[in-house]
């Protein structure tokens, strides 16, 4: 499906965005099918790599099959930019929001059997995605009933994280989450026009960053990879300014959730460490979101996504019902 949406990059304008939505087999119930938005991981910026176009990974199609098996409804935006018109903005969380938000109110207000009621899921990128999305709803879009969130792997981007990132730029070793600089550092031009990325990467990383704009998220994670890039050998400079300005617009707009959060973290998380996200579980719980944490001491920050279902459907399943969830911020 093709939508119009808010551009959040721009703040005002209007763009248009792609999606899908997913309806359970058989009829749906009195009130439509509880309706699920999901908010998907990063996959890259090219257009072709937008999930309504390229396809979903087996791992997010068995996820979504889950919650469609059990009658749940899903509602999925490609995210601004991406499949469609411009660049998309990797992780800026106010254009990811209002995409979610639209997409959320054209199915709604089209056709479908949809209930009015709705919970966000997402994982990782999606998943600060859904946190942002809860966060702009109440003023947005007062209009759509949010009643929860649930994430896995959600990044947390702070002054701390900065700093710790310029620590690493001196380490000399491989390092196979390179590529997700790369994507920040698109961003970075896009909320600074005077920063440019290739004013601060070596000859020798410049061919492979060059290739965020056409390869898909896996692609490049192999290049990088396979051309051994560290930090040391694919930085000439700090890119400190411009990664500032960009970890801005990856922020949230606020902790303070107005429903409840399901927060579920590998414990051999590498790309969104477990540190990082307790500290944004500490955050939301010091604002007053309500937060049910779970810690999967065994999974990585992929393998927690279907795990995590025997903890988040529970969870959902009370959400939908009218029913209260108790937090645990007092364990985390």
């Amino acid at each position: 499906m093709l939508y119009t949406a808010t551009d959040g990059l721009e703040e005002g304008g209007i763009t248009t965005v792609s999606g899908a939505l997913f309806l359970p087999k058989g009829n749906p119930p009195d009130g439509g099918w509880p309706l699920m938005a999901w908010t998907h991981g990063t996959v890259g910026i090219a257009d072709r790599c937008a999930p309504s176009w390229n396809g979903r990974q087996s791992q997010d199609e068995d996820y979504l099959n889950r919650y469609l098996a059990r009658g749940y409804a899903v509602v999925a935006s490609d995210y601004q930019g991406l499949g469609t018109k411009g660049t998309h903005p990797y992780l800026h969380t106010r254009a990811a929001a209002y995409s979610n938000l639209d997409i959320i109110k054209a199915v709604q207000g089209a056709d479908f059997p949809l209930s009015k009621k709705v919970v966000l899921f997402g994982q990782s990128q999606g998943a600060a995605a859904a946190i942002a999305t809860g966060g702009y709803a109440p003023y947005y879009a007062p209009e759509i009933q949010l009643v929860g969130v649930v994430a896995t792997g959600a990044p947390y981007f702070t002054p701390a994280a900065l700093n710790a990132l310029d620590r690493l730029n001196v380490v000399d070793r491989p390092d196979p989450l390179l590529g997700y600089t790369f994507l920040v550092m698109t961003l970075a031009e896009q909320v600074d026009p005077s920063f440019n990325m290739f004013d601060y990467l070596t000859d020798y990383a410049r061919p492979i960053a060059q290739r965020a704009d056409d390869l898909c998220y896996a692609s490049l994670k192999k290049e990088v990879i396979n051309s051994a890039l560290s930090r040391r050998n694919s930085f000439k400079k700090n890119p400190r300014v411009g990664l500032k300005k960009a970890f801005n617009a990856m922020g949230y707009p606020h902790l303070n959730l107005p429903v409840p959060l399901f927060f579920g973290t590998g414990g051999k998380d590498n790309d969104t460490p477990p540190r990082m996200q307790k500290a944004l579980k500490i955050a939301l719980c010091k604002a007053g979101t309500t937060v049910q944490s779970q810690f999967y001491p065994d999974l990585d920050h992929r393998g927690v996504v279907l795990p995590s279902t025997s903890d988040s459907l529970p969870f959902v399943g009370a959400l939908f019902a009218g029913q209260g969830v108790a937090g645990n911020c007092e364990q985390i």
